[in-house]
């Protein structure tokens, strides 16, 4: 079984192509490595990943349909786990039309290769929980309404919901979205909080606190993340109507911000400076996954807490930057 793992160079999608190579996987990874962070970053976790010889790995971009067609053209895919988009809400404001190409058309043409392929038995696509907007009810459920986004970056991913919905209804392709709250963890993302935060405070610098630390995230660890994606890999929907599911995947625990930096705090030794902040543009208050439905269909159980799973960042970043 060969499966295609797309932004195999990016957080989710390394630490997803590692699991599966570890299980003894067949896996072809496609990323792009443009230079939103650190391409010496990205080019690091493929490194771990070139150790299996069951890794494949192409450098292609997703928003160019000829070039995903001519690196796939080799291989039989029957899963695929479809990571690859550009991330950050604040960015979205910066450069929208990156966000156009990667999370609209990149995932056009995944569907559109899906669809051709004659071989997809199941498709596994990142949505995000900035879907959910200003949605003021808690916690975020399924079932809640999400068509008032509020940044550019959260309709990209519900306009690919509403895209796979439609591949599913016309076209039979078995989907699952998962909707992604928060995660964290060793080979994380450099523009995330944790990230941020423990730079910041190892380099004596302020860190950055919007809404004067009045908000709260569902921190998610990267292996109950992970953990969570295969489950529901080797499960793709079936029954009567599309086949197409969404799902939060989350840790179910919303955690205030100011608390996850006295975690962090203790975990490096260090007092943070802060530098209090009014709430950012597109940017929301509180995230909160209700995980009922993922629970109850995959039995996924998150089972880290950041006062865990900080530290364990913690200890790979010093590693990682020999500190």
């Amino acid at each position: 079984m060969t499966d295609l793992v797309t932004g195999a160079a990016g957080f989710i999608g390394f630490h997803t192509a590692k699991r599966l190579l570890e299980g003894g996987g067949e896996v072809v990874g496609i990323d792009n490595l443009n230079d939103y962070y650190s391409p010496r970053l990205k080019e690091d976790r493929l490194a771990g990943l070139r150790r299996f010889k069951s890794f494949r790995f192409h450098a292609a971009d997703i928003a160019d349909m000829n070039m995903l067609r001519a690196a796939l053209a080799p291989y039989r895919i029957r899963r695929v786990v479809h990571l690859a988009a550009q991330a950050g809400v604040r960015y979205s404001i910066e450069n929208p039309h990156a966000y156009a190409a990667s999370n609209l058309i990149g995932h056009l043409n995944v569907l559109e290769y899906c669809r051709r392929a004659g071989s997809i038995e199941h498709l596994v696509y990142a949505s995000s929980s900035s879907v959910y907007g200003g949605n003021k009810k808690l916690p975020f459920s399924e079932d809640d309404r999400v068509d008032a986004p509020v940044s550019l970056y959260a309709a990209t991913k519900k306009s690919d919901e509403l895209m796979s919905h439609v591949y599913s209804h016309l076209f039979g392709l078995p989907q699952t979205g998962l909707r992604f709250f928060t995660v964290y963890g060793p080979w994380g993302r450099p523009d995330m909080a944790v990230w941020l935060f423990t730079e910041a405070i190892l380099a004596g610098r302020k860190i950055k606190v919007f809404n004067h630390g009045d908000m709260k995230r569902d921190f998610t660890y990267i292996d109950d993340i992970v953990g969570g994606v295969l489950a529901v890999l080797d499960h793709p929907p079936s029954g009567a109507g599309p086949l197409h599911r969404i799902y939060n995947i989350g840790n179910n625990r919303p955690e205030p911000l100011m608390h996850l930096i006295a975690v962090l705090e203790g975990a490096l030794g260090r007092k943070a400076e802060l530098e209090l902040l009014p709430m950012q543009p597109g940017d929301v208050k509180e995230s909160y996954a209700d995980i009922a439905a993922i629970k109850r269909d995959h039995g996924f159980a998150p089972a880290t807490a950041i006062e865990s799973g900080i530290p364990r960042f913690v200890e790979w970043y010093r590693g990682y930057h020999k500190l």
